[in-house]
């Protein structure tokens, strides 16, 4: 595959790099675009791969032209993919914003999120939550900081961690700051109910990408790798 145009949905936090996921143009009948996860031929991406040639850091919603090689399927991570981050530079194109974002996530949310969430045969999909809410915690002592989110989504039935009042990890670099400026107004604990967070954000509504971990004790864990409120809450 050539250059590609993608478009980030999601930039996370890994325990020795980042994570990285988005859009291309090639179509897709159950996810609207296909997936793809740009990886390394060894180790995690870096915060620097993300970056263009005057190391101006890329960010959600941004679509960047990207080398990606040849596909590394690594079940259930289907939507790997070899990627050269050096020949040439990834760079930005353009930025999806405003109104075309708000359009964007209505229109392309998962058919089947089922397969992410029950069935694993895939690891990743943007889906809109019927009800959504949202945990941070800093422990004072340790300095372990949390960021985890809870939903349910119409139609699909409610997976037990996902739906769970602690919910799962959100590993969103960008929500995981917002969080921790919250955090700074002298808490140690905030937790946020559907109505609170809308609230919280200052929006109508709320877009999640939902993805799964790598194989740890011998399963895959569902996690939010994405949250884009609608409007952005850079813009709020």
């Amino acid at each position: 595959m050539p250059v590609q145009e993608v478009l980030i949905l999601a930039l996370t936090q890994m325990r020795s790099g980042i994570c990285v996921a988005g859009f291309t143009r090639e179509p897709d009948p159950v996810t609207g675009l296909r997936w793809v996860r740009p990886v390394r031929d060894f180790d995690t991406v870096l915060p620097g791969d993300m970056t263009d040639a005057e190391g101006n850091a890329f960010r959600c919603c941004d679509v960047i032209a990207l080398n990606l090689v040849a596909p590394r399927p690594d079940p259930p991570h289907v939507e790997d993919w070899r990627t050269d981050f050096v020949h040439p530079r990834p760079r930005l194109l353009r930025r999806l914003e405003g109104e075309r974002r708000a359009e964007f996530f209505a229109s392309h949310l998962d058919r089947a999120p089922e397969d992410v969430l029950v069935h694993q045969t895939r690891s990743l999909c943007l889906v809109q939550p019927e009800r959504v809410w949202a945990e941070f915690a800093l422990d004072p002592d340790s300095g372990k900081y949390e960021a985890r989110m809870g939903f349910t989504l119409p139609g699909v039935p409610d997976h037990p961690r996902v739906a769970s009042p602690r919910g799962v990890p959100v590993t969103d670099l960008r929500w995981r700051d917002l969080g921790r400026t919250w955090l700074e107004e002298g808490e140690k604990r905030l937790s946020l109910g559907h109505t609170a967070l809308l609230d919280h954000l200052y929006c109508h509504s709320i877009y999640l990408v939902v993805g799964l971990s790598r194989s740890w004790q011998g399963e895959y864990w569902p996690l939010v790798v994405g949250v884009h409120p609608v409007p952005d809450y850079a813009q709020s």
